[in-house]
């Protein structure tokens, strides 16, 4: 199994306003700044018609979801009479 590409590293310059508010709507939505702007720019670019169709998904946010444990086994019902 061959690893994954290795992310871009970017350096991007912002309004100190511009990223403060940034920063705040990303803990709002529980990211990182940097994981709110590769959301938006995501969603820019599939709303543009300019997302490329081989772009993986962005991760889920939190915990990784564990299998439901199946419900405990219940004895078979027996009749009153006995």
């Amino acid at each position: 199994m061959t690893p994954p590409p290795e992310r871009k590293q970017v350096l991007l310059r912002l309004d100190p306003v511009v990223y403060e508010a940034l920063a705040r709507w990303a803990s709002d939505e529980l990211r990182s700044a940097n994981a709110q702007i590769e959301f938006l720019l995501r969603r820019a670019l599939a709303e543009a018609g300019r997302l490329p169709g081989g772009v993986a998904p962005i991760p889920k946010r939190g915990r990784p979801t564990t299998r439901p444990e199946s419900p405990p086994e219940t004895p078979p019902k027996t009749s009153p009479e006995g």
